[in-house]
């Protein structure tokens, strides 16, 4: 059951382009597409709702059920066996860590039992743990150390955890436009929660203007980006994040060291698949000064803001960066 009313709000346009608001992987989810009428507009749309949930369902590590969470139970005493779809992201998850150089770890997210970024039961805010806290959790972050023997998982010590959380939207944005294709449509896009994957453009032909939001000021936007097929994902250091003694500390934690990265505030990367680009800009993120070399490295259209408000950015093989205060358009 879509945990929202799917009933499609009126036209986006005079082109006939429908707008299905959803909730969805801890936050919320847009299906935008063009349609013959309101009937053809919920029945595509929630197919690819549909998906979205599916797929929240079978790998959320928040679900007793899912098939993330039995692996996890299970570690330190016995295997589980895994469908191709599940073998297909683990494989990726290994592609991702050699590609990262060990910084995109999947086991990695037993570090957030050390951190958190909201008050704690007795109201106290947050702070950076303590060496002793996250000793015996790196200890168990080492993606090397999961055991697969053909269909079966294995994770060697109790306490250790896979968590796909790092592209699980960005997976499920993807196949939910693959969705929206089986049904025929062929002019709209899929966001979950800032993560984009895009059908194809406008009915009229005009890319989709997608804006980027500035990550020290929630209510404005740091650019627009013309989309017309593919996905954009951002990354970031405003998403969760608290302050402490003047430093700020934010969700995406090196696995290496345990602690937040400090390099970039947000990184956006636009390539052929929602799934491509989040993980690249995750990836970038990770890298840390090493990260713009990457973003280069890896042939995407991308623009990203540094620690001290410097903007970077590549479209059509050319790289910039723009001083703090300043904008690209």
């Amino acid at each position: 059951m879509i945990d929202v009313a799917t009933t499609p709000q009126p036209p986006v346009d005079a082109t006939g382009t429908w707008r299905i608001r959803f909730a969805a992987m801890g936050g919320s989810g847009e299906v935008v597409l063009a349609a013959a009428g309101a009937a053809q507009a919920r029945r595509c749309a929630d197919a690819a709702i549909a998906e979205v949930l599916r797929i929240e369902h079978k790998y959320s590590r928040y679900r007793a059920d899912s098939v993330v969470s039995r692996i996890n139970a299970a570690a330190g005493r016995a295997d589980v066996a895994c469908d191709s779809e599940t073998l297909a992201l683990l494989d990726y998850a290994h592609t991702l860590f050699g590609a990262s150089g060990g910084l995109f770890d999947v086991t990695s997210g037993v570090l957030r039992r050390a951190w958190r970024f909201g008050p704690d039961a007795q109201g106290r805010p947050p702070q950076p743990p303590d060496a002793a806290a996250l000793e015996p959790l790196l200890a168990l972050v080492g993606w090397p150390r999961v055991q697969r023997d053909g269909a079966r998982v294995f994770l060697p010590e109790p306490g250790m955890e896979l968590d796909l959380g790092g592209f699980g939207k960005e997976y499920a944005a993807d196949r939910a436009v693959a969705v929206l294709v089986a049904q025929g449509v062929t002019h709209g896009h899929v966001n979950l929660g800032g993560d984009l994957a895009v059908v194809g453009p406008r009915a009229d032909g005009r890319p989709w203007s997608i804006g980027i939001r500035d990550p020290r000021r929630a209510d404005a936007l740091m650019a627009s980006v013309p989309v017309s097929r593919g996905g954009l994902a951002t990354s970031g250091d405003y998403e969760r994040w608290f302050e402490h003694n003047g430093q700020r500390f934010c969700h995406v934690l090196d696995p290496v060291r345990g602690v937040p990265v400090r390099h970039w505030r947000s990184v956006s990367v636009l390539a052929p698949s929602a799934l491509a680009a989040g993980t690249v800009s995750t990836i970038a993120m990770l890298m840390q000064h090493d990260g713009l070399r990457f973003l280069d490295d890896s042939g995407h259209d991308y623009l990203a803001i540094d620690a001290e408000g410097r903007l970077h950015q590549r479209s059509a093989g050319a790289t910039q960066a723009v001083p703090p205060g300043m904008c690209a358009h």
